[in-house]
């Protein structure tokens, strides 16, 4: 086992690794474990299975749907000691990561043999690999990479029995029957621990490039979008509202990326592989005003300002969270979003004038992320349950659209109410009987997802 230097109950260590980034569950493990190594992962569990004592995984803590919280007495085991990268074979293209691991390490490590870890986000300086592949993350480069998922050529986790399985060994052809793999992606900790995950690298994108645009009208984003990915070979297409901005620009001491002010903007990036795709991109921006799409742009010419604009896009969850926004994460098909949105939009506004709210996401792959900010004269419980009525009628909407409750913060807590509306009733008994075969006692991260 670990030893008892590394089983942690003071109440400081308990408030920290009990929690997430929701701060809408209080934390209230039993203890916190840190392992080493797979032999005591495994040992671990097939403790608390004898005992039938609940486990939650604890990563790097950065998750917003409380899938990482624990709050009833649970056993937190937290991966901060298995954080090495064990293997690395260029000519595979493949590093082997225990499951601490942070992703900005893994993203440093590829960099450092020239290759390149695509799955980013804003809290890649402390999320972790496990939890990660836990949550099937997503991020800003989905549109051209994917999510973690498609990265992900290899696993090695415990069940709820406390069995050690070997999924898939890094293959990248392998055709002898189902791939566990592929369930354990995503499954948020409910089936079992993420020991050890081989991840596939590929070539570093070429001299990315950067646009802003604004845009007025909601529905041209998609006009936009189809004019560039259909010249150029896009890596980001973000979208954030003018009032995402505003709090960015006043939070952050940043200034606007042009003059005009417009309703939306949205942001570009692309690889410059001659100066061919610059003067591309120049001319579909011409195109794109002549059209009546887009009302202004910058372009960041060089890497600082490249990261200048990225910058605008990227702040924006740091620079509202002192407001305790209720977030929502959702997705539709790509050509519904503009729809979508305005019928969120109304809806809300509607119900709810005084409420602010600020639209931002990743729009080039139909996920964004509606935050709703709490005025100063309402108190928090009341504004949470004013948000939970909100979120019923957003995913109504959601339903309509045939989208999703979350499209890459995972259901733990706070989505579990609401996962009916992305999920049949037989679909979500086929969940929880798969759950039954590798957890059948019902230890592994108990109450997420469903009851």
């Amino acid at each position: 086992m670990t030893g008892t230097d590394w089983v942690k109950t003071d109440p400081a260590d308990l408030e920290s690794y009990g929690k997430d980034w929701t701060k809408v569950f209080p934390p209230k493990p039993l203890a916190i474990v840190l392992p080493n190594s797979i032999d005591q992962l495994v040992d671990i569990v097939k403790l608390a299975n004898h005992h039938e004592l609940a486990i939650v995984p604890s990563g790097g803590r950065t998750g917003l749907s409380g899938g990482a919280v624990a709050s009833n007495g649970e056993l937190a085991v937290a991966f901060d000691r298995m954080n090495k990268i064990l293997d690395f074979d260029p000519t595979d293209r493949q590093a082997i990561c225990q499951p601490g691991v942070v992703t900005e390490q893994l993203q440093q490590f590829a960099q450092d043999n020239d290759l390149f870890y695509p799955v980013d986000f804003a809290s890649s300086g402390s999320s972790q690999i496990g939890g990660n592949v836990a949550t099937n993350a997503g991020g800003i480069k989905v549109i051209r990479y994917g999510t973690t998922r498609n990265w992900v050529q290899g696993l090695k986790v415990v069940t709820g029995n406390g069995d050690l399985l070997e999924l898939n060994s890094g293959l990248v052809k392998n055709a002898t029957g189902y791939d566990l793999r592929h369930l354990f992606i995503g499954s948020e900790g409910t089936l079992g621990l993420i020991a050890e995950v081989t991840v596939n690298l590929c070539n570093k994108p070429f001299d990315p490039t950067v646009l802003i645009l604004g845009i007025e009208e909601i529905s041209a984003t998609m006009n936009v979008l189809q004019a560039f990915q259909n010249k150029l070979k896009l890596t980001a297409f973000e979208f954030f509202s003018d009032k995402a901005l505003t709090h960015v620009i006043e939070g952050k001491e940043l200034q606007r990326p042009f003059g005009s002010e417009c309703e939306f903007y949205v942001l570009i990036e692309f690889e410059k592989f001659s100066e061919n795709d610059m003067d591309t991109a120049m001319g579909l921006f011409e195109s794109c005003m002549e059209s009546g799409w887009i009302v202004d742009g910058a372009v960041g010419y060089n890497l600082a300002q490249a990261e200048s604009l990225w910058r605008l896009r990227e702040n924006i969850s740091e620079a509202i969270s002192k407001f305790t926004p209720y977030k929502n994460d959702i997705s539709v098909k790509i050509s519904k979003v503009p729809q979508f949105l305005q019928e969120v939009d109304e809806l809300v506004t509607r119900a709810y004038p005084d409420f602010e709210i600020i639209w931002f996401g990743h729009i080039g792959d139909g996920n964004v992320h509606l935050n709703i900010l709490k005025s100063d004269a309402l108190a928090k419980e009341d504004f949470f349950e004013k948000c939970s009525e909100v979120s019923n009628w957003v995913f109504e909407i959601v339903r309509k659209h045939g989208g999703s409750i979350s499209a890459e913060h995972g259901v733990g807590l706070l989505k579990k109410p609401y996962l009916h509306y992305s999920r049949s009733p037989a679909e979500i008994d086929y969940l929880k009987a798969m759950k039954a075969v590798f957890d059948p006692k019902n230890i592994m991260n108990p109450g997420k997802l469903f009851d």
